[in-house]
């Protein structure tokens, strides 16, 4: 079957979708996205990316292409063309086509919207979960504008591909005072020898992930005690368990950090409790 797209105001097969070589988000990485989780045919925890979505609008000055109720809408149409049962639904905004200048265009110039969704393995995904991921650590590179939820992902690809070239999964990016802020498409987690789960706080240097305000509530649930500050690469190296979180990976166990091994090497009881708990807390549409 082939994949369908929303462009614009038309759902196209995806060999003849396309956008104008002039959109800002082509030139200019002028654009915002989300990425939901799909399961059972149905989105995990859209209000919360709808919600990120308008703040990242908002903090760039582009204005919501249409109301949120006709953007659930498309969203969900993509997906049931698309016959998703588990993956994921992709949107971006970006601020529109226009001639190429670096300024703003004028207020005329209508934003640009693309959504497009595919299927995952749950079975890979668990196996995945089941075995443990290794990161590495890079230095931070990044704009400081990481709470907006942009395009603009050049630095995160390296990073992505450095860790697949030392055969790792994911990399954690550490400030210049030594501290983690979070993984490339992921934020970073540790659990002490105490068993408080550890996290930076989002107020600046990483994304307020989605996944990662579910986890929050489950903590509090479980009343496994959570602590919100940063924390250095070398006390990751000696946590007791650490993990990433996003829409796609949910929970996923770290087992090694700089080819060093995490704990025991495999998957930890915290960090595989929090993943069996996760659908049971998220909302779910």
């Amino acid at each position: 079957m082939s994949r369908i797209a929303y462009v614009n105001g038309l759902y196209q097969n995806m060999r003849e979708a396309c956008v104008n070589i002039e959109d800002r988000g082509y030139q200019f990485s002028d654009g915002v996205y989300e990425v939901c989780e799909i399961r059972g045919g149905r989105l995990v925890d859209m209000p919360r990316h709808l919600a990120r979505l308008q703040r990242s609008l908002s903090e760039l000055r582009i204005s919501m292409p249409m109301p949120l109720a006709a953007l659930e809408v498309v969203m969900r149409e993509v997906v049931r063309r698309n016959r998703v049962r588990y993956g994921i639904v992709y949107l971006q905004i970006t601020r529109g086509v226009a001639r190429r200048d670096h300024g703003f265009p004028a207020a005329t110039v209508r934003p640009s919207v693309v959504v497009t969704a595919r299927s995952l393995s749950f079975a890979k995904n668990q196996a995945t979960a089941a075995k443990g991921i290794a990161v590495i650590t890079v230095a931070e590179n990044r704009w400081p504008r990481v709470d907006i939820k942009s395009v603009s992902l050049l630095p995160n690809v390296l990073a992505k591909q450095a860790a697949r070239d030392r055969g790792a999964y994911e990399a954690w990016y550490v400030d210049p005072q030594g501290y983690v802020t979070e993984g490339s498409s992921s934020n970073a987690w540790i659990v002490t020898a105490q068993g408080s789960v550890v996290t930076r706080s989002a107020e600046s240097g990483i994304l307020s992930g989605i996944t990662r305000a579910v986890l929050m509530e489950i903590l509090a649930a479980l009343q496994i005690k959570l602590e919100e500050r940063p924390f250095t690469a070398a006390e990751a190296a000696q946590a007791a368990e650490a993990f990433v979180t996003s829409a796609s990976q949910i929970v996923m166990p770290v087992v090694a950090i700089d080819s060093r091994p995490i704990g025991d090497g495999v998957p930890g009881p915290i960090s595989q409790r929090l993943r069996e708990e996760f659908h049971r807390f998220s909302a779910i549409s």
